[in-house]
This record gives C-alpha cells, sequence and structure tokens, in this order.
C-alpha cells in the first residue's frame, strides 16, 4: 500500500511537468514581448497574436480534446501532446518571422488542449481515494496557478542572460523528463461512456473566435477597413451558427443550457473575466515598465514577485477562506479585490509608478487566487450531478478564453488608442521609439493613456460582477449544491 501510495504521488509531479509548461506559456511572454518586437519587428495586430494564438487554440480546442482522449486512451494522447508541444516550443525558438512565430504558437496552443483534459484524467485514475484525490486534485490547481503567476518571472530571468527564444527552449528539458517517465508511473485511462466529437462545431468555434478577433485587432491597429469588417462579421456568424448548433447535438462540445443557472453564471464568468484581466494588465504593465520606464527586464521580473506569491498562496488558502466566509462572499472578495487592485493602475505615469504596479497586482491577487481555486467547484456544485462533466469542461475553457480574450480586446483597446492619441509615427509604441526618439514623450504619454482606459474598464466590469455576485447568490450555501435528480 505504502508503495503505491508513493508511485501515485511520483506520478503527480511526474504529470504536473506538461500541466505547469502549459499555464506557463500562457504569460511567459508578457515581459518577452519588447525583446521580441525588436528582433522580429512584428506589426501591432501581429505582436498580439504572438501573444494570444496560444490561448485561444487551447480554449476552442480544449472540450474536442477531451472527448478524444475518452475514446482513444488520455495517456496515448497525453504523450502525443507532449512531443508536439516540444516540437513547437523549439520551432518557435528559433522562428525567424512573426508569422512563423504565430504559427508555431498555435501548434503549442493545440498541443495544450489535449494536456489540460488527459492530465486531469490520468490524475483521477492515480489516486483511488476520494480524500487523497482531493488532495492531489488542489495541487494540480496550485501548480496551474502558479505557472500562470511566475510565467513572467522566468520570462524576466531567462531574458537577462539568453537571447528570446530560451523563453520556449526552457520547456524542452521539462517535456524530456515527462516522456521518459510517463510510461512508466502513469497508466492509460479511457472513458466507458458514449460519446463522438463533432467536427464541425469544433471548426465553427476555432473559426469564429478567431475571425472575430481579427477583426477587432485589424480595425484597432489600422482603422476600419474591408477586411476588418468583414473578418469580424464572419466570424460572429459563425460563432452563432455554432451555438445554434450545439442545440441540437446529443452530444454539444459547450451545453449553454446550463447557463439559465445564475450561480453557474457567474462562476464561468469568474473563470473569464479575472484571467481577461491578469493577461491584459500583466502584458500591459510589461510594456510600460520596459518601455516607458526603462526597467531592465529583470528588475521588470522581480517587481512581478510579490503579486505572484499573493496569487498562489491564496490558491491554496481559499478553502479555507470558503469554509469560514462562504462561496457568495468568497466571490464578491474575489472581483472586488481585483477591481481595486486594476484601479491602482490609474496612478502609473510616464515618469514613474512602478510602486503602484507592485501594489496592483499585490491587491489584484487575492482576486485572482480566489478565481483559479472557487470557479471549477462553484460551476459543478450548481448543476446536478450528471452534468458536471460539461460544466466542468465549461469551466476550464473559460479560463484559457479568458486568458486569450484579455490581451486581444484590452490589448486592441490600448493599441486604439496609441493610434489615435499617439504622435502616428509607427502602430506600436515600440517601433515609435526606435523610429523617432524625438517624438518618444507623446508616444509614452499614449501608451499610458490605452493603459489607463483598459484598467479603467476592467475595474469597472470586475466591480460590476463582484455587485452581480451579491445580488444573484444565494445566502445559503446549500442553494448553491443542485438538489439530486429525478
Amino acid at each position: 500500500m505504502t508503495r503505491q501510495h508513493s508511485r501515485a504521488w511520483f506520478g503527480l509531479l511526474v504529470i504536473l511537468c506538461p500541466v505547469f509548461l502549459v499555464s506557463m506559456d500562457g504569460s511567459i511572454l508578457f515581459l518577452a514581448m519588447p525583446r521580441i518586437s525588436q528582433a522580429l519587428t512584428p506589426t501591432a495586430d501581429q505582436a498580439l497574436w504572438i501573444l494570444d494564438v496560444y490561448g485561444f487554440a487551447v480554449g476552442s480546442l480544449l472540450v474536442a480534446f477531451g472527448t478524444i482522449g475518452d475514446r482513444y486512451g488520455r495517456l496515448k494522447l497525453l504523450m502525443i501532446g507532449a512531443a508536439v508541444f516540444g516540437i513547437g516550443s523549439a520551432g518557435a525558438a528559433f522562428a525567424p518571422s512573426p508569422e512563423l512565430l504565430i504559427a508555431f504558437r498555435a501548434l503549442m496552443g493545440l498541443a495544450g488542449a489535449t494536456l489540460l483534459p488527459s492530465a486531469l484524467a490520468v490524475l483521477s485514475e492515480l489516486f483511488t481515494d476520494p480524500r487523497r484525490r482531493a488532495q492531489a486534485i488542489g495541487v494540480f490547481a496550485a501548480a496551474f496557478a502558479a505557472g500562470f503567476a511566475i510565467g513572467p518571472v522566468v520570462g524576466g530571468i531567462l531574458l537577462e542572460r539568453f537571447p528570446w527564444g530560451s523563453v520556449f527552449l526552457v520547456n524542452l528539458p521539462v517535456i524530456a523528463v515527462f516522456l521518459a517517465l510517463a510510461p512508466v508511473l502513469l497508466r492509460e485511462v479511457r472513458a466507458t461512456g458514449r460519446g463522438r466529437v463533432d467536427v464541425l462545431s469544433v471548426v465553427l468555434s476555432a473559426a469564429g473566435l478567431l475571425l472575430a478577433i481579427y477583426g477587432i485587432k485589424h480595425a484597432a491597429a489600422d482603422g476600419l477597413s474591408v477586411v476588418a469588417v468583414s473578418a469580424g462579421i464572419t466570424g460572429a456568424v459563425l460563432l452563432v451558427w455554432f451555438a445554434r448548433r450545439q442545440r441540437g447535438l446529443d452530444h454539444p462540445l459547450v451545453d449553454f443550457s446550463l447557463f439559465r443557472d445564475r450561480v453557474f453564471t457567474i462562476a464561468i464568468v469568474t473563470g473569464l473575466l479575472p484571467l481577461a484581466a491578469w493577461s491584459a494588465a500583466a502584458y500591459l504593465s510589461g510594456i510600460h515598465l520596459q518601455s516607458v520606464l526603462g526597467l531592465p527586464v529583470l528588475h521588470a521580473a522581480l517587481l512581478a514577485l510579490p503579486g505572484a506569491a499573493v496569487l498562489t498562496i491564496m490558491c491554496v488558502a481559499t478553502p479555507a477562506l470558503v469554509d469560514r466566509i462562504g462561496k457568495r462572499a468568497a466571490l464578491a472578495v474575489c472581483h472586488f479585490s481585483i477591481a481595486a487592485g486594476l484601479a491602482l493602475l490609474l496612478m502609473t505615469g510616464v515618469t514613474g509608478g512602478a510602486g503602484w504596479y507592485v501594489a496592483s497586482t499585490v491587491v489584484a491577487g487575492v482576486g485572482y487566487g480566489i478565481s483559479f481555486s472557487v470557479v471549477a467547484d462553484t460551476a459543478v456544485a450548481a448543476v446536478p450531478a450528471e452534468r458536471a462533466g460539461a460544466a466542468g469542461a465549461i469551466a476550464e475553457t473559460s479560463n484559457e478564453i479568458g486568458n486569450a480574450l484579455g490581451i486581444a480586446l484590452m490589448g486592441s483597446l490600448a493599441a486604439l488608442v496609441f493610434r489615435l492619441a499617439g504622435p502616428d509615427v509607427a502602430p506600436t509604441l515600440g517601433e515609435t521609439l526606435e523610429i523617432a526618439p524625438t517624438a518618444a514623450l507623446d508616444a509614452k504619454e499614449a501608451f499610458v493613456a490605452g493603459l489607463h482606459i483598459a484598467a479603467a474598464v476592467l475595474s469597472l466590469l470586475h466591480a460590476g460582477l463582484g455587485a452581480l455576485a451579491l445580488r444573484w447568490l444565494p445566502h445559503s450555501e446549500k442553494a448553491l449544491v443542485p438538489q439530486a435528480s429525478a
């Protein structure tokens, strides 16, 4: 028994390798983008695609690959996904152009979508005791959150000594360890239930998201055009088609009927919006610290440590907090603390604000940590037991889509403000500083204005969601648990 128990925990450590990489790669580029922009000179919308195509690929394919793993084997899919993730990482590290870097980032996202659901299923098979399984899933969630939190820090430390490609090459040793140990310590898992992948739904959701976001980014960076409007409208039509198609499927990718439950809706939005705020704030603040304030990348990375520490601690402490004050109050604290933290970014400026940035990450980190820990549990508890799998899949997807949407939408908003208020020399701050140093002050002021507007919008959204949580969620914790179906 002791040997089996030790084998299970060693297996957990092996599983955490790809999980940590998938979450870390969602944020590791935030401090690396100024260096990548200098090397590859991407356009404004290409820079955003480099950052968020990964999250869109993971989020749009997560549910589909979960079903594929059920049918063909979770461990097999986990091994294939890890190998493809390594290939994508190596290709991204040596990409000679923005287009190829975007393509390899998309390949990494596709691989990441195979890893998350399969890793969780294999983990559940390792721990048959419910109490041990709950502990293991808690470690899994904390590792996932920690990866997001320390991604920028790891990126900054690597860039201090190595070229920008190092933020991708760091994945390869971890992947190699996983591929060597996984066949020894992990067992194959297949689901006994029915279900199949609706390929058209996968295509509609992925193409709709990418086209809609392309239209938004293109319009923000370059103004309205036939291409931008056509892409945006086509993407919206495909997403509507996707949503309507789900209603007639026996096994939909997204069960939209679950959103009729207010508790479930609040939980899913809590999975999406905080990740959107965190990714947007981290990305824009990274540029502010390096390109506006002129801080070295290692200094910027160290400034992110206090917020990362608070976020990780809150992931671990949230279950105890929920036991003490309840999920309703915890969700309200989550959104109000994020709103307050984002508001502190309004104190940053062209000549200073590093201290306000640290304060912002610490205050908002409380809410981010709560959101990581409580979302899936609240979403699953809000629906009948037979629909828990669908609820959990939507909760995981909301995290990844939120991470990508934050950069896409708020990054586009900041780019729009820069285009309208800047010196009209180039579409990005980095290009402007390189082409026309005499316009540096105007360019920095325009970028800070975009940062402030994005932070204000996100702060107001979180304050509103906190108010809705207090209004919509029941006071009794028993009301958050569904009645057994007849």
